[in-house]
């Protein structure tokens, strides 16, 4: 059974991240992007990784679409007539990908793989605690007490790109016209 949920969300994937890239439309390009990040959470609770898949719904498919959106409906792209792909650009993408597919087989067929036992662990340094943490609890304690500086000032810089975007997007009223001189 996990076996037909890896291939049904490894497929819901790349078809949605094709349909992102081979959309017209930003706004359903970027539903495809958010149907793209929920697949890879839901092969992530296929891995038993629960903390990266929540996440990766939280952040990604949460955060930052709604950032995407937010900014794609700002600047309103509207419907415009550009060209489909001609004939040679498609031939030209299909060759490239079909190259760097049998490329990328032909690496992997010369580096066999060979699964070496995971080193024993060790005690993390006295002066840094949070060096090999792996619970999610230690990681969060370090983020708010060690690092909250750096934590602080990242969301500050971005508050302000925010407000950047939205003071440099916000479209200007025409200039009021000149009366005709005598």
């Amino acid at each position: 059974m996990a076996t037909f949920f890896f291939y049904f969300f490894s497929l819901l994937t790349i078809v949605s991240a094709l349909f992102v890239v081979f959309n017209r439309d930003t706004v359903n390009s970027a539903m495809c992007m958010i149907v793209a990040f929920a697949g890879v959470a839901a092969l992530f609770v296929l891995l038993n990784a629960y903390f990266l898949a929540a996440l990766q719904v939280v952040v990604y498919a949460g955060a930052v679409m709604v950032l995407f959106l937010f900014i794609i409906m700002l600047l309103d792209t509207g419907e415009r007539h550009r060209p489909l792909v001609h004939g040679f650009n498609l031939l030209l993408g299909l060759v490239s990908a079909t190259l760097l597919v049998c490329g990328a087989l032909w690496l992997a067929g010369q580096f066999p793989v060979t699964v070496t036992p995971p080193p024993a662990p060790m005690m993390p340094p006295a002066n840094n605690p949070l060096a090999y943490a792996t619970s999610a609890k230690a990681f969060g304690i370090g983020l708010f007490s060690r690092y909250m500086l750096p934590f602080e000032v990242t969301g500050f810089l971005l508050l302000i790109a925010m407000v950047g975007i939205i003071v440099l997007s916000k479209r200007l009223p025409p200039p009021p016209a000149s009366p005709p001189s005598r």
